[in-house]
C-alpha cells in the first residue's frame, strides 16, 4: 500500500486570479484537518512561508501531537520580489545566491523536523517572449544554482519539479527530459525529479513514460498526484479526468517498485476538503489494489499482446464492471 501524504497549504485558503476558496486555518488546524482524511498520514510543508525557523519549535510540537510524518519540505523560491524575473536565473549574482541560500535553509530545516527530502519548483524562472532571455546563459545559471543547493547536505536529496508554465509564460524546466539533462549536467545522484503527474499531463507527455524514463536513467524520484483536462493545471482529483493514464501511471509506480510518498497536489477549491483528499487515496489505493488481484505477471502478459484490441479487451474486463 502506497503511503500518503498531502501538501498542507491546499488544506486552508487558497485563491486565483479572481476568487479566493474556503477559510484560513492555521498550522494545527491544517494537521487536524489532515488527521481527518482517511489513508493520509505524511505532509509536504512549504518554507519559508507556511514554516520556518520561528516556528520550528511549534512545527516539532504539532507533528508529534498529530502523529503526522513529514513527506517533504518545499522551498518557494518565486515569492519575494527579487525573484519576480527568476531567482535561480537572475543576472544578478546575489539574487541568485539568495535563491539557493532559501533551498540551503530548507535542508536545515528539513533536518531539524526529521524530513528526508526537499523540493523546489521554479515557476519564477523562464520566459515570455522571444529574445528575452538568452538560453545559454540561462542553462548555464540553472546547473550552477541547483549545484550549489544540491552539494549542501547531500543526505538531504534535493528534488527539482518541472511544469510547463505559471508562473512564467513557459518555465525553462518544463518537462522529465529537460530536467534530468540539467540533472546529468550537473552530475550529483543526489539531486532527482519531483513527477508532478498532472505537470507531465498537461505539458502533452504521457506521466507514466516520463516515469520510466526516470527509473531508466536511474534518476531519483518523488511523486505528486492529481489530475487535469490536458489543458491546464487545474489539480483535480485523481482519476476525475485521465482514469485510464492514471491506472497506467499506478501500475509503472508498482511495477517500479516505489515506496516513497504520493503526495496530493490538488485543489479542492469547490468542494469538501477533507473528501476530495479522501478520494486521492481511495482511488489510488484502489487501483493499486485491484492490479494486485489481477497479478503483476498476468497483468505483463496482457500488455505483451501483439494486437492492441486485445489488449484493450484485458483492460476492460479488468476495470471495467458495468
Amino acid at each position: 500500500m502506497f503511503k500518503h501524504a498531502v501538501i498542507t497549504p491546499f488544506l486552508g485558503q487558497t485563491k486565483d486570479r479572481f476568487s479566493e476558496y474556503n477559510e484560513p486555518k492555521t498550522l494545527e488546524q491544517k494537521f487536524q484537518t489532515l488527521r481527518m482524511i482517511e489513508g493520509m498520514t505524511g505532509a509536504e510543508l512549504v518554507y519559508p512561508y507556511e514554516v520556518n525557523f520561528d516556528n520550528l519549535s511549534e512545527v516539532k510540537l504539532l507533528l508529534a501531537k498529530y502523529d503526522i510524518k513529514v513527506a517533504c519540505i518545499n522551498v518557494n523560491v518565486k515569492v519575494e520580489p527579487e525573484f519576480k524575473s527568476g531567482g535561480l536565473t537572475s543576472p544578478d549574482k546575489a539574487v541568485r545566491e539568495r535563491a539557493v541560500s532559501f533551498i540551503k535553509e530548507a535542508k536545515d530545516f528539513a533536518q531539524a523536523v526529521g524530513a528526508d527530502k526537499v523540493q523546489c519548483c521554479p515557476l519564477s524562472d523562464g520566459y515570455e517572449f522571444s529574445f528575452q532571455a538568452d538560453y545559454t546563459e540561462t542553462w548555464q545559471r540553472l546547473c550552477e544554482t541547483f549545484a550549489a543547493a544540491g552539494e549542501y547536505k547531500p543526505e538531504i536529496p534535493l528534488f527539482i519539479e518541472f511544469k510547463p508554465n505559471e508562473v512564467r509564460g513557459r518555465c525553462y524546466l518544463d518537462n522529465a527530459a529537460k530536467t534530468i539533462c540539467l540533472i546529468k549536467d550537473i552530475g550529483n545522484p543526489n539531486i532527482g525529479v519531483t513527477l508532478d503527474y498532472g505537470h507531465s499531463l498537461y505539458g502533452d507527455n504521457n506521466p507514466a513514460e516520463e516515469l520510466a524514463l526516470l527509473n531508466a536513467l536511474d534518476v531519483k524520484y518523488y511523486i505528486h498526484i492529481n489530475d487535469n483536462d490536458g489543458k491546464w493545471d487545474w489539480d483535480y482529483f485523481c482519476g476525475s479526468r485521465s482514469l485510464m493514464q492514471y491506472i497506467e501511471f499506478i501500475y509503472y509506480l508498482k511495477k517500479f517498485n516505489y515506496q516513497g510518498w504520493l503526495t496530493s497536489d490538488t485543489s479542492p477549491t469547490r468542494w469538501d476538503i477533507v473528501k476530495m483528499f479522501e478520494a486521492n487515496v481511495n482511488m489510488t489505493n484502489r487501483i493499486s489494489a485491484r492490479i494486485d488481484e489481477i497479478g503483476m505477471s498476468n497483468f505483463e502478459e496482457s500488455l505483451h499482446k501483439k494486437e492492441y484490441m486485445d489488449i484493450w479487451a484485458d483492460l476492460q474486463s479488468y476495470f471495467m464492471k458495468f
